[in-house]
């Protein structure tokens, strides 16, 4: 479903401030993957994201989906099988929009363009049963400006809007980065129970820990631009936070520096 191929790229090359922000990045996931990425700040993680969602073009290698290749393709043009959930709750939605109105943008996505692809009777029904599922009361509330909701019914719209027109790829970048912590442990159920039930591949990026082993089949770990591990479904059934910190120091000879990582 997603390939990278020997992904590297260079910001501010030539200059005192240059950084190796990807370095041969090569990475596969099938078709219903969840796989979870960790890493200290500036390990790469968004980096790779920002890759294959568009919004960067790397210095080398290719990204493929369904065994297309889009690295040349812009970051709209892939948007119509990608769906994306930003650290900001403020990102993934029009504030300024009611509900219905930035579902019925999410709804038309990934379909021919057409003049019609506002809210009808039948798509603010279709739209209230998406909503039940959040158990927010957002169904209620269809023509409510998105602008007034809190960070965490913002960011459950989000994912909804992101996931619920079943793209080939989802991507979460630290999603629950920015609430506090009783709206991270909703929004967390809500994307397994998403992932699960569309069997979306996912790539989940989180500086937490514990969220990484507790989300996904899949586990990777990246440093300065590398992925440094890869854990398979039945190996990462058995890692604890203390064995991925003892793994990093096994392989980069030092102590990961992030304490965020080790918060559960």
């Amino acid at each position: 479903m997603l390939h990278l191929h020997e992904l590297s790229l260079t910001f501010n090359e030539g200059t005192p401030d240059e950084k190796k922000a990807l370095q041969s990045v090569n990475l596969t996931l099938k078709k219903g993957e969840f796989v979870t990425i960790i890493g200290s700040n500036g390990a790469g993680k968004s980096t790779m994201m920002n890759v294959i969602s568009g919004s960067l073009t790397p210095d080398v290698g290719d990204v493929f989906i369904n065994d297309k290749p889009v690295t040349h393709l812009a970051e709209h043009q892939r948007a119509q099988f990608i769906g994306r959930v930003f650290q900001d709750p403020m990102a993934g939605t029009a504030p300024a929009m009611t509900i219905e109105e930035n579902l019925a943008m999410a709804y038309s996505r990934n379909k021919k363009r057409s003049l019609r692809f506002g809210v009808t009777k039948k798509r603010k029904e279709l739209f209230r049963t998406y909503l039940e599922t959040l158990n927010l009361g957002l169904e209620d509330r269809l023509t409510a400006k998105v602008g007034l909701l809190s960070g965490g019914e913002r960011q459950a719209l989000s994912l909804l809007m992101a996931t619920f027109t079943e793209p080939s790829i989802l991507l979460l970048d630290e999603h629950t980065a920015a609430l506090d912590p009783s709206r991270a442990e909703l929004i967390t159920t809500l994307t397994g129970e998403i992932v699960k039930k569309f069997k979306l591949t996912t790539l989940m990026v989180t500086h937490n820990m514990q969220q990484a082993l507790d989300l996904g089949n899949r586990l990777i770990m990246m440093d300065k631009g590398q992925i440094i591990l890869d854990v398979s479904a039945e190996k990462k059934q058995t890692l604890t936070i203390e064995k991925l910190l003892h793994e990093f120091q096994r392989i980069r000879g030092k102590q990961l520096e992030s304490d965020r990582a080790v918060l559960g």
